[in-house]
């Protein structure tokens, strides 16, 4: 794992200090080794940037960047398959000089141009750029497990791996996207491929880009994403007609397969056990076979209602792990609030963003190298969500739809904060308004948006300055084909193109990547999902069941009663923070005078919602934690 960064420079103004300073700014991204390559051919300004998290080929011929002929590349990820990879090049003529994966890129990109991505199984984010005909190319991995960045304005084009590097170039212009906020203040993070930023923006999963460095001379290059990988390809296919336990057996199959790649590595490698059915999975197929004790480890704050810990200790002995449980303090959590704008440097409004820090922390104590489970939710139905969709929508359109229409029209007319009794009840409001949505329509896709939305239109009107847009996103596609869909179908294709790039993944990645730890994602290995995605839905949610078919493989390595217990997540006492530890801060970012100032939001509204929620309203928690996310990343970053 590591971190890249990088630019094209038309204009004659960039030098190798600036390319240093950009390529400091993610030493916690490779604390291993630092290098950078700058070029000036033609009037044009190239330089690469590196910094290493040694994990494959520790040696110094694995550093980067990396050249090959006229090709060179500077890559944070991992290539999991690279030695099949190496072996089938080597077959073709090719040499090694090097036992990385990285040089395995650079071959097979040589021999097979954009193709050799359907090889890769990994997670990657890579430039390569050729110095002689100044062709580029750049990808991300299909899931979108690693974060790509891309600034281009004037003849310049800045390229990173987190935002943070493109303030060290002095022709960065740090102008906020209206419609970035707006999405951030609706979904806790800016889809991509947006950017807080205006003329900044990520790669989407399972897109690249391919240009000529030339064409940005007279700024008319468009740069359009291409696609190279679609979940909806797997999920457009017909369902499998097959007996549950055959379906059962070739999961475990395509699980252990994958699992075990992701135990490539030349330094220690362990397994977050957090007790829940995603990592005992893990844990479970990694061990069963294994004559070496698995490294796990737990982390617990009891004291925020964060303890796991007693249920990891019994299962991790049931299976025989070597574990380590490492108990912390409220105290230890809310010691890294301060500097999450820093290592979040786009607004995030992840609650869990701090004991996911919190347990990449502990983590890099014993281990370089972290498989954690996410993925599981998207790809086997494990989210509440789904208990929404497929118990309240067969409800709804039970009721006739001109009584539904004329039951949301009522509702209108209805201010639900002054209903007695039930308005001063915690939460009702929004549900309120979220139920008179889904009566005028309960389709999946309308079910999705009130589900994910923090914000109705309305709300939002009133609370930005400016008139802002909602561009298009994946929660309107319609690539869903009518052999593929089914509601549940749509929910999970949604997420695992939503909330897992742009929140899970973000997540994790800032928080591991803070620590120097290399997060891995072992079910987010496409063969999975393009297996799972052809399953029947029953297989994955049955009788009110998620995750049926990932709980009966569990069942075969532990007993029933050691695993059914309630889901705990990774909730923390967010709204008591704001109010009693965090109040300062509170008052401090969402001051009327800051807000005033800064002219994004209403400071009325604001002071409106910040007021309700002190007095008792917890279900405006997340708007307020929103505000202040956002205030803190202003002022970390726009002062």
């Amino acid at each position: 794992m590591c971190g890249i960064t990088g630019f094209f420079d038309l204009k004659d103004g960039t030098s190798k200090e600036v390319l240093d300073k950009m390529t400091d700014s993610l030493a916690h991204r490779g604390p291993d080794g630092e290098s950078t390559e700058f070029f000036e051919k033609d009037g044009i300004q190239i330089g690469l940037g590196h910094r290493r998290l040694s994990v494959i080929d520790l040696t110094e011929c694995g550093a980067q960047p990396m050249r090959l002929d006229s090709l060179w590349i500077t890559f944070n990820g991992e290539i999991y398959n690279y030695r099949a990879i190496r072996d089938e090049l080597t077959h073709l003529g090719h040499r090694f000089i090097s036992n990385s994966d990285t040089e395995v890129i650079l071959h097979a990109f040589r021999q097979w141009g954009t193709a050799c991505l359907d090889r890769f199984r990994g997670m990657f984010a890579f430039l390569i750029v050729d110095i002689e005909s100044f062709d580029v190319f750049c990808v991300r991995d299909r899931a979108g497990v690693k974060p790509f960045y891309f600034y281009a304005e004037d003849g310049l084009f800045l390229f990173s791996s987190e935002l943070k590097a493109f303030h060290r170039h002095p022709r960065f212009r740090k102008e906020i996207d209206d419609n970035a906020v707006r999405m951030y203040m609706m979904f806790g993070n800016i889809p991509a491929p947006h950017s807080i930023f205006k003329n900044t923006f990520k790669i989407k999963p399972g897109h690249f880009l391919k240009f000529n460095i030339r064409d940005l001379i007279s700024n008319a290059h468009v740069f359009s994403q291409v696609q190279y990988w679609n979940v909806y390809d797997a999920y457009n296919q017909p369902k499998l007609d097959i007996p549950f336990l055959e379906a059962r057996r070739k999961t475990e199959e395509v699980l252990t397969d994958a699992f075990r790649l992701r135990m490539v590595s030349d330094v220690p490698v362990g397994v977050f056990l957090s007790g829940g059915f995603d990592s005992v999975c893990v844990t479970a197929l990694l061990q069963k076979d294994s004559e070496r004790k698995l490294k796990t480890f737990t982390v617990a704050v009891p004291d925020i209602g964060l303890n796991e810990a007693p249920f990891a200790k019994e299962i991790a002995a049931h299976l025989g792990t070597d574990h380590t449980e490492v108990h912390c303090t409220s105290k230890e959590a809310l010691e890294l609030f301060d500097e999450l704008p820093y290592y979040y440097d786009e607004p995030f409004g992840d609650t869990s963003a701090i004991p996911t820090s919190l347990v990449s922390k502990v983590a890099r104590q014993n281990v370089i190298v972290a498989l954690s489970a996410d993925g599981g939710d998207e790809v086997f139905a494990g989210y509440n969500r789904y208990d929404y969709l497929m118990g309240l929508r067969s409800k709804l359109e039970k009721v006739p739809a001109f009584l539904r229409v004329f039951v949301a029209g009522a509702m209108n007319q209805v201010n639900p904060d002054r209903i007695p009794v039930l308005g001063k009840k915690p939460n009702f409001s929004n549900r309120f308004r979220k139920l008179k949505r889904l009566l005028k329509d309960p389709t999946p896709e309308q079910i999705m948006w009130s589900l994910s939305a923090q914000y109705e239109e309305s709300e939002i009107k009133k609370l930005l300055v400016h008139d802002t847009s909602m561009p298009e996103l994946p929660y309107h596609s319609r690539e869903l084909d009518d052999l593929g869909y089914s509601p549940l179908s749509y929910m999970m294709a949604i997420d695992y193109q939503t909330y897992l790039p742009d929140d899970i993944l973000t997540k994790v990645d800032r928080a591991t990547m803070r620590f120097s730890l290399e997060g891995r994602e072992p079910f987010l290995d496409h063969k999975i999902i393009e297996w799972a995605a052809r399953i029947p839905d029953e297989f994955k949610y049955r009788d009110g069941i998620k995750k049926y078919i990932l709980k009966e493989i569990v069942y075969q390595y532990l007993p029933k009663e050691l695993m059914n217990r309630p889901k705990m997540g990774f909730a923390i006492p967010y709204e008591n923070w704001m109010k009693n530890k965090l109040r300062s801060k509170l008052d401090y970012y969402l001051s009327f005078e800051k807000l005033k100032k800064q002219g994004i939001f209403r400071p009325e509204e604001v002071m409106r919602i910040k007021e309700l929620f002190l007095k008792g309203r917890d279900e405006l928690g997340m708007k307020v934690w929103h505000l202040l996310m956002f205030q803190m990343w202003y002022g970390r970053w726009m002062g």
